[in-house]
Parts: C-alpha cells; structure tokens; sequence
C-alpha cells in the first residue's frame, strides 16, 4: 500500500444520515441480531469514504447478552445490567459463549460481507471488548465515572476478579476466533476504560486477561489491535499484551508514544474526534501533524476514539482523501509509508 491506511472507529453510525434512516428506532442489540441489516451498517461508511477497512457493525457487550446476563444497551446512556456482578455466585450466570449458538447472526453478518469486501478490496476487522472493560460494566451496573465498584472488587476480592477476569478473557477469544474463522481479517479488542486504572493496576489485575485473549489468537496469523482509551500511562504495558498494533487516543502524540511502546509494533490512531467539528483548514493541519507524527515504524490512520454522532460525514471523506493524498516520507525505509 502506498499510502497510510485510514479507517475510524465508529465510522458506521449515527454521523451518517444512510444509518439513521436505515435503524430506525429500537436497541442496537436488537439490529445486530439481523445479519442483512448489520451487514448494510457496516458497508455504509466504506462506501461513502473509501476507507481501506470496514469495522464490524456489533457492540463489545453482544456476548454477554447472549449468554443471558441481562445486559441491555439504553440509547444516549449504553450499556446497563439489570443485576450487577456482586459475589462468587454471579460466576454462574457466565455460562462459556458458544458463538455458532449464542451469536450465530454475528457469523452470519461476517459471511454476508466477506464477498462484497472482498470485491471492493477492503478487509473486514472484527472485535470484542477487553475484559476489563466489559468488567466494569458489569461490576458497575453501567457506565461510570469512577469504576469505585469495579476497583474495589480488584482490590478486596483479587482472587474473585481474577476468575471474573479470566471468563471475559474466555468468552472474547472464543468470539474473535469465531469471526476470524467466518472471515474477519484482523481484530481489534478494546479495553476502552483501562485508563481509570494505575499502571501497578494494570500490569497485575488487568494485563494477564488481555495478553491470554491476544497470545490465544496468534496461531490464526491476523492483525492484532490493542486499543485504549486514556492510557497514556499504560503503552509501555499494553505493548506487552500481545498485539500488533497498539491503538492510541489522542492525549498522547504518535512520536512520544512510540518511543513509550517501543520498537516492533504498529501505531493506531489518533486525531482528536472533536477536532472533526472544527472548520476544515483545522482539521487539516491536524490529520498532517498525526502523519508526520506517526511515520518511522508502521501507522493506521485513526480518530483517538470514535466519531462523534455530530460529525459531518463530508469532513470524514475529506480526511480520508486527505490521508490518501499525503506522501509522508519515512525515515525507517525511505519510502513513502
């Protein structure tokens, strides 16, 4: 490839007027579970930007709803669980995924899009959510600012967060096997709230989960991203994890977080999503500076975090073309990335 590749988390999504009037109302879950529609979701934006990947139309908690734990996804809030993880016995109720049968309609959308993606050249990466992260829900009932419940099970209960931790891990790597297995081409697990957390945190309660799902995908021979938000302090471990591409947000730029990370990985990322609001010249000067910080050892042209529901989907275009048409030479090879 000739140019650095482009894609955002979240570019299939409420920016897009295609996808408001192709959902309509109802819960996410809900459309997930219909294969033609999810599929449709998830080629709208490749269509519309011409982005080098399509990212799966699906949702990080998809297998704990499946399973039955009582998880919904509650629009302008996400997800809540009716009864919060609490003890020992909660163990039970998180039965091992089996996708062919608990999410047989995420394989099928992954077998929908393979042919057409393939046509179009554009690889499919699929995803699941880090352990941690979907810990957190399920610790804390729902979103939150503090992830007091969730850090106070780590810290009082270690052995319990452990096992808890160690399911999770089970459950995304049988689902990322699973969609490789139905034609992803790479994945991508978040851990979207691990920057609530300290490094000695991480490394001891945190790290082992995600390194088991990373290292459990190495044999399948895809990508690997690691993705984080807030977790500036974190690379240098999340560098460990297992990954090939290590996603970054945008507290943080490409050059200093590269040289936090270290040799032999990827970088993702990482304009400012909010940036995509401001008037072009802007957002222009500031995808340049995201290339010229991330050349010299493999970059992925991403927004930090997803896009903003007010983003004007004729800014993404812009970037993506915009990225397409910059030559950023790279110290590294001599060539253009």
């Amino acid at each position: 490839m000739e140019h650095v590749p482009v894609w955002f988390m979240r570019q299939a999504g409420r920016s897009l007027p295609e996808y408001r009037a192709l959902r309509g109302e109802g819960s996410i879950l809900e459309a997930i579970a219909r294969p033609e529609l999810a599929a449709e979701v998830t080629l709208q934006p490749v269509r519309r930007y011409g982005v080098d990947a399509a990212i799966l139309f699906s949702d990080i908690v998809v297998p704990v709803a499946a399973i039955g734990f009582g998880v919904d996804v509650v629009p302008g809030r996400g997800p809540v669980v009716d009864q919060p993880f609490r003890s020992a016995a909660d163990l039970g109720r998180l039965r091992p995924l089996v996708p062919e049968q608990d999410t047989p309609y995420v394989l099928e959308t992954i077998r929908l899009l393979v042919g057409e993606l393939d046509r179009l050249d554009v690889p499919l990466i699929g995803f699941a959510g880090a352990p941690f992260t979907v810990a957190s829900y399920l610790v804390e009932g729902g979103p939150s600012r503090t992830y007091a419940r969730t850090k106070s099970l780590m810290r009082a209960e270690p052995q319990l967060w452990d096992r808890l931790l160690d399911v999770l891990a089970d459950q995304a790597l049988a689902s990322l096997r699973s969609q490789v297995a139905a034609g992803a081409s790479a994945v991508q697990l978040f851990d979207s709230w691990a920057g609530a957390l300290s490094p000695v945190d991480y490394e001891r309660r945190v790290l082992p989960a995600s390194r088991k799902v990373l290292h459990g995908l190495a044999d399948l021979g895809v990508p690997r991203i690691h993705f984080g938000v807030g977790t500036g302090e974190l690379l240098h471990l999340m560098a460990q994890a297992g990954a090939d591409v290590v996603g970054v947000d945008w507290r943080v730029p490409l050059d200093v977080a590269r040289r936090r990370i270290g040799p032999g990985l990827a970088l993702q990322g990482n304009l400012d999503p909010a940036l995509c609001l401001a008037p072009w010249p802007v957002v222009a000067d500031e995808a340049r500076d995201v290339l010229t910080r991330g050349r010299g050892g493999g970059h992925v042209f991403n927004l930090g975090h997803g896009v903003l529901p007010d983003t004007d989907p004729a800014v993404l275009q812009q970037l993506v073309e915009l990225v397409h048409n910059t030559a950023v030479d790279d110290p590294a090879t001599g060539r253009r990335p």
